[in-house]
């Protein structure tokens, strides 16, 4: 056999595999506060739908990879549980200026009780963690079936989950609901009130400072991420941040 046979072969298949990965993402599960037992369990669940639906994802920890250099090989970024101050003032620049490149950005759960003290990423997130009760079974409703990931969702859907309270958004407008909780079905009740009423979003997105930010509340519990529904909401985010596409 030829020498150059192997070398040929190899190219070919990586050019196919390069070819067959449709987007690149960065998931960041740093935490400079509560730690939640679900991370690897998201991970090793991102992990499945990055080889179902052929996109490329990366794992890290270390916030060093936040730098132009290089979020620039990256379409999305997902902060998957992150808590506190993860990110010093050199990567926060960075990752704005990859924002407004026209990239994504997904939070997952505690990415909500993350930079509280960086306005830029709360007005990214839209909504941010004020309090929980204990965990709780619910029912959640679909506001908007036509966004990805949503269009086999019941429109109306018994769940179980730490259900978090927002605080008020910053440009309520802005955001599309697309999963309200019915506190109706559980007890909201903490030492800080009744809970937010009629209006309890848990999911939603909006176009931001030139890119894309999805967030969804759900993913406390680790089995969720080997749950379909809660997997194909995910990838659904996941995708829009990513490429833009399939919103109506």
């Amino acid at each position: 056999m030829s020498k150059k046979l192997p070398i040929l072969l190899f190219f070919i298949l990586s050019t196919v595999s390069a070819y067959a990965q449709q987007f690149k993402a960065l998931l960041f599960t740093k935490t400079a506060g509560f730690h939640h037992e679900s991370i690897h369990e998201g991970v090793a669940g991102i992990r499945n739908l990055a080889a179902r639906h052929s996109f490329r994802v990366d794992w890290q920890e270390n916030a060093s990879v936040f730098n132009e250099g290089q979020l620039k090989n990256y379409d999305v970024v997902i902060f998957l549980n992150t808590t506190g101050d993860v990110l010093n003032a050199e990567q926060q620049a960075a990752f704005e200026k990859y924002i407004q490149s026209g990239k994504g950005w997904v939070g997952v759960h505690a990415a909500a009780d993350t930079e509280y003290d960086w306005p830029w990423y709360t007005k990214m997130v839209g909504m941010m963690f004020n309090i929980h009760p204990a965990q709780q079974t619910a029912y959640i409703d679909v506001v908007d079936s036509n966004f990805p990931g949503l269009e086999r969702f019941p429109k109306r859907m018994l769940w179980t989950d730490e259900w978090y309270e927002y605080q008020k958004p910053y440009k309520s407008n802005d955001l599309k609901f697309l999963l309200n909780l019915d506190e109706k079905t559980y007890n909201p009740k903490t030492n800080k009130g009744p809970g937010m009423g009629d209006q309890h979003p848990i999911a939603w997105y909006h176009n931001y400072d030139g890119g894309r930010a999805f967030y969804t509340g759900l993913g406390h519990i680790g089995l969720v991420y080997s749950d379909q529904t809660f997997l194909d909401h995910l990838y659904g985010g996941i995708y829009w941040a990513a490429t833009g596409k399939a919103v109506k």
